[in-house]
């Protein structure tokens, strides 16, 4: 890699990601059922029906992968805790294995010297919950509180920083609009609803942790970068359109305190009565913002109700999720978050990486390509961060290969090489070159 930590400022942290549901193995200690569950062993919902039952077997192989990190350098270690891990029904009973596991965690980051950056939710909703609705509930945002309570009150006297939800719009337009993840719904009146309710539960997980003393508290939210196919008003509403229920309509909330018009033009109607009034709770102050970026979209209109776009390919190079790489993205989110929403609040990139299709060959793994995407986008983070951009970090996506929910375990994020039949891991090259360059 060309740049190192000498080239960032001394208080620039350098950290790495995964979440529970995709590394843990959901199969075991006592964790409860997820709607990932059931959506993957529902035909042609996901790549041969695979799931998070086993993953990486991370529950079992905890201190080897907390090694693999303090080998790797980083300063910051991004997990998520399981929702349905620690309480199998969402609700009432508590699982004190699921409570014992992340104490485990937190604590073995901390005796390696890393700090641990917890993410409440990323995706596996309990079971239970989904029967009453999940996230087009209203009352989901009192059932996180209660796991957040819940959760915090075990460990969150320990975490360097917690943010409640990883990435609303895969939440809300993935999961409820799309049908590509859990629960593969279709249905716009649903997607309104869930893309305010998990900004009211972001809101009052803050003020539970809040509550508890807890301080250094985050929002993360993911983007793409929209690009009109032409030059045509047409392709240019139907990019706007796009960036506004992708990447506008949760920051505006946030940070805000509104939605964007643009964007009520297609939902507001199916938004719950009163949504207005949740600002204050939504709003709730947090510490920082998490930036996870991957790449841009190219966006043309199309017939049909709103939001009446298409996403057509692009002719950059790709990785092997056929996502264009485009390092100018991270720096003009950056940015515009800083500008338009966080106005000095610091700002993390709490993910970024590509997928590969890596092999081992004599026990090793040549990922040069991933070395390359790093570099290129580390580069704009050093570019913001010349601009007086207060960017106070960077975290890789991800640690190890893991399960990419629908594309099941045929895409490879990781700096670390899985075998899904042996679960042997092998670090790649993209690991070494990022444990050289970030070397104190």
């Amino acid at each position: 890699m060309t740049l190192t930590r000498n080239d960032f400022p001394g208080d620039f942290l350098f950290g790495a990601s995964t979440s529970s549901y995709q590394i843990e193995g959901h199969a075991q200690g006592g964790a409860g059922q997820t709607h990932w569950d059931t959506f993957a062993r529902t035909p042609g919902n996901v790549v041969r029906g695979e799931h998070g039952g086993r993953a990486c077997d991370h529950y079992n192989r905890l201190d080897a992968d907390l090694d693999l990190l303090k080998d790797l350098g980083v300063d910051v270690y991004r997990f998520s805790t399981s929702w349905a891990r620690v309480m199998p029904e969402g609700r009432g009973n508590v699982n004190e294995a699921g409570l014992d596991f992340y104490d485990r965690l937190v604590d073995g980051l901390l005796e390696r010297g890393i700090k641990p950056a917890a993410t409440l939710y990323h995706w596996e909703l309990p079971s239970a919950l989904a029967d009453l609705g999940g996230w087009a509930n209203r009352d989901i945002a009192s059932w996180f509180a209660d796991f957040t309570e819940v959760i915090m009150g075990r460990i969150g006297d320990r975490v360097w920083s917690a943010a409640p939800i990883n990435e609303p719009w895969c939440v809300s337009w993935m999961g409820h609009f799309l049908g590509h993840h859990a629960p593969g719904l279709r249905d716009i009146r649903a997607t309104a609803r869930a893309m305010h309710h998990v900004l009211l539960a972001h809101g009052r997980a803050t003020q539970v942790m809040r509550g508890r003393g807890m301080d250094n508290l985050g929002a993360i939210c993911n983007f793409e970068y929209a690009v009109p196919v032409d030059n045509s008003p047409e392709a240019q509403r139907a990019a706007r359109t796009y960036d506004g229920y992708y990447n506008r309509f949760f920051l505006s909330g946030l940070f805000n305190g509104a939605y964007p018009e643009d964007v009520l033009e297609g939902i507001g109607p199916h938004l719950p009565a009163g949504w207005q009034d949740d600002f204050d709770t939504i709003t709730a102050p947090v510490d920082w913002c998490g930036i996870n970026y991957y790449t841009r979209k190219i966006i043309a209109p199309a017939n049909g109700p709103w939001p009446a776009l298409e996403e057509v390919d692009g002719p950059l190079p790709k990785t092997q999720m056929g996502w264009e790489i485009y390092p100018d993205g991270l720096h003009a989110f950056l940015k515009r978050t800083h500008d338009a929403y966080t106005r000095g609040l610091p700002l993390y990139v709490t993910e970024n990486g590509m997928a590969a299709p890596d092999t081992v060959s004599n026990g090793a793994v040549n990922d040069t390509a991933r070395v390359d995407y790093l570099d290129a986008h580390l580069a704009r983070v050093k570019q913001a961060i010349d601009e007086d951009i207060p960017v106070k970090g960077y975290f890789v996506w991800s640690l190890m290969d893991n399960y990419e929910w629908a594309l099941g375990y045929d895409k490879r994020f990781g700096l670390v090489h899985v075998d899904f039949n042996t679960l042997e891991r092998t670090p790649k090259a993209s690991y070494h070159a990022l444990a050289t360059a970030i070397a104190r």
